[in-house]
């Protein structure tokens, strides 16, 4: 596993989405749900829509394409037509730091 830096906890405000780009790897949301931090893959799985641009509906992301949606905790689907999970990172918070963890 390694730990990969993103930014500071405080730049995402609460209820807020935002899409990050990491080096020869597929853009990650980052969540702040109410002061809990949460990241999966950005791209909907349904369609290549980002989940950044999304809105979240109590601990739902809406994807802005087919508002098929899913559970951020977990990335299971819970509205159609989207049938297949997001990939979900642990995001721990260090220094003020966001950083997930994910495979190599």
């Amino acid at each position: 596993m390694s730990k990969v830096q993103l930014f500071l906890a405080s730049e995402l405000d609460l209820n807020e989405i935002r899409q990050v780009e990491l080096d020869d790897r597929e853009p990650i949301a980052i969540y702040n749900l109410d002061g809990e931090y949460f990241a999966t893959d950005d791209t909907c799985t349904h369609g290549s829509a980002s989940m950044a641009e999304g809105d979240i509906d109590g601990s739902e992301v809406y994807c802005p394409f087919h508002m098929g949606a899913f559970d951020i905790r977990t990335g299971e689907p819970t509205v159609a037509p989207c049938s297949v999970p997001l990939k979900t990172y642990d995001v721990v918070v260090e220094d003020g730091y966001l950083f997930i963890l994910m495979e190599d």
